[in-house]
């Protein structure tokens, strides 16, 4: 009996030691995210797993798991994200974690005008780039079918978006995807407070991002909700589990991000 109660008193130790290094791992270092939406096409894919830099921008309450389990106020070891980066933040109502890109930073004037972004008055170009096709069906775990610029084109068709290569003022380039018009391709100006920063999906049609208000939308983000970096695509699936091997997208593994 003794020996019993030695041998499960181990077991549970080694369990809470493994929790406490990983709970440590996932608080400081990076943290594992699935994307679940369309809403950053084709940079990121329904499927992709990715691992967030937490070290990128420094630590808050926000960076542990649960917010009681850092009392800390701000920012420590504060470092400061630059345009273009994708972020991982917590929602500041939803509470849950949204990834983005970062186009407004404090002080920042951000505009759209007929599907086109302007940063402090200056046009972020598109150039054309082809087109983005995918097949029109159930897509993740919620099955849920894209949104597309060719009207109806049926389960098993090809679903249809523009694509461009969009560059900041700064000279930072990546992708994005144009469906159709909507209501916030065209904005009035938003000026960024200081200490909250701007985002934008890359599939901009398909975004409810910080040109939509809370909660509905991100709005503007106060830093100490910003997660971390994410700067490689690890994994991804097209399937609805990472373990249907044979919907592994081989292409995709360690692709770096833009």
């Amino acid at each position: 009996m003794s020996s019993f109660k030695n041998s499960a008193t181990e077991t549970v130790k080694t369990v809470v030691y493994a929790l406490l290094i990983a709970g440590i791992f996932r608080s400081f270092f990076f943290q594992p995210f699935f994307i679940p939406s369309s809403s950053m096409k084709d940079t990121l894919l329904i499927g992709d797993f990715l691992f967030v830099n937490k070290m990128s921008y420094g630590y808050s309450k926000y960076s542990c798991p649960f917010a009681f389990m850092c009392p800390v106020s701000g920012r420590i070891l504060d470092k400061a994200p630059e345009r273009g980066d994708v972020v991982v933040f917590e929602h500041p109502t939803q509470h849950r974690a949204f990834v983005k890109r970062l186009v407004g930073l404090p002080g920042d004037k951000i505009q759209m005008k007929d599907s086109v972004l302007f940063i402090n008055g200056e046009e972020a170009k598109q150039t054309p780039d082809g087109v983005f096709v995918e097949t029109f069906e159930g897509q993740g775990r919620a099955g849920n079918t894209p949104r597309c610029s060719n009207p109806a084109p049926g389960l098993g068709g090809q679903c249809i978006k523009e694509k461009f290569i969009e560059t900041f003022p700064d000279g930072h380039a990546h992708s994005i995807l144009n469906i159709g018009e909507t209501r916030v391709d065209n904005t009035s100006v938003f000026t960024v407070p200081a200490g909250q920063y701007f985002f934008l999906g890359d599939n901009r049609d398909n975004s409810a991002d910080s040109r939509v208000a809370q909660p509905v939308g991100v709005g503007f983000v106060p830093e100490e909700f910003l997660l971390g970096r994410v700067d490689r695509v690890m994994f991804s699936a097209a399937g609805k589990s990472l373990l249907f091997f044979w919907t592994w997208r081989l292409d995709r593994f360690y692709e770096k991000i833009n």
